[in-house]
Parts: structure tokens; sequence; C-alpha cells
């Protein structure tokens, strides 16, 4: 077991060596390109549209992933490397049942910045529990001005504006307001 185990953690090791070789656009089209039989570089520039130097870095990233040989003046995909590490890849663990919170705070948010309100209530009240436990301690109060300011933050390119957001956690009870001081109850 603990063998298997090691096989695994190494083919992870891999995978992300081999991922991380792929995630780049350029490097995708450039090994695109190969796959369809652009044999060298003047030929994976032309098929591409990208620089020769954009190709030359590519195909540098692709060699030392080891998924591309590079034969001095011909360009393959390494088939077998690609069969090895197919064959001993980690077989894929089921996933488990995702938190629905997480997925509402995953649909409007991006970067840690709102890209919009919900217009479902219970979705909405997720999200405005997520900024008010990140913007807000309890006990504490804020005058307007500090609530604008963290409120700001989130909205920052997104649709929605800090006055709409600041009225929904008053109005969801998030936020107490007296004499334009907030607190969270």
């Amino acid at each position: 077991m603990a063998a298997r185990r090691a096989g695994w953690q190494a083919a992870g090791h891999e995978f992300q060596a081999l991922a991380g070789a792929l995630a780049d656009d350029r490097r995708r089209a450039v090994f695109a390109a190969i796959v369809l039989g652009a044999g060298d570089v003047a030929a994976v520039a032309a098929r591409t549209g990208l620089s020769a130097r954009d190709v030359v870095t590519s195909v540098r990233r692709l060699v030392d992933a080891e998924i591309v040989a590079d034969h001095g003046t011909t360009l393959r995909v390494d088939g077998e490397r690609l069969r090895e590490f197919a064959r001993t890849a980690e077989p894929a663990a089921p996933s488990p049942a995702a938190d629905p919170r997480e997925k509402v705070l995953r649909t409007f948010l991006r970067d840690g910045r709102l890209t919009r309100l919900p217009a479902q209530r219970g979705r909405r009240r997720v999200l405005l529990e997520h900024i008010t436990e990140r913007s807000f301690e309890a006990g504490v109060r804020y005058p307007e001005r500090a609530v604008d300011e963290a409120l700001r933050a989130w909205c920052a390119g997104g649709e929605a504006d800090h006055v709409t957001l600041r009225r929904y956690l008053v109005d969801d009870l998030l936020l107490t307001r007296e004499h334009n001081v907030y607190w969270r109850p």
C-alpha cells in the first residue's frame, strides 16, 4: 500500500508538471500545432501566429515537462511519455458534495470582489453573511463613513454599489443602525 501511495504521489507531481506546462494559452497552441504536424519552430510560429521567441519559450517549457521531444531540428509529441503518464496517474477521488454556501460565494465573488448581488433572497443572505463576517467585528461600532469604505472595497469593479449593499445588510438585520453608527448585533 505504501508503494502504491508513493507511486500516486509521484504521479501527482508529474500531473502538476503536465498541467503547469499546458496551463498557458500559448503553450497549448504550440502543443496543438506540434500534435498537428508542425515539426519546427518556424512551422509552429506560422501555424499559431505566435512570435518565434514565444514559440521557443513555450517549446522549452514543454520539453522540460517531457511531453515534447526536441530532436535538434524536429519537434514531436512524446507519445510514449503521455501513455506512461496515463498508466501511472492516480485515479480521481470522488469529490465530496460541494458546500452550497461555497457555490454561492464562487458564483458572486471574484478575487474578493462582489460581481453582482443575487436576486434570490437565500443566496443573497449567504453572500451578505460572508461580507459581514469578513468586514465587521461583533460589538464594534462603526461610523457610516467606515462602513461605506469597507463596502466600497467589496463593490469595486462589480455591478453592485456600496449603498445598496449597506441597505441590504441593515434590512437583513446583519448590521444595526442608529444615528449613522453601525454595528453587528
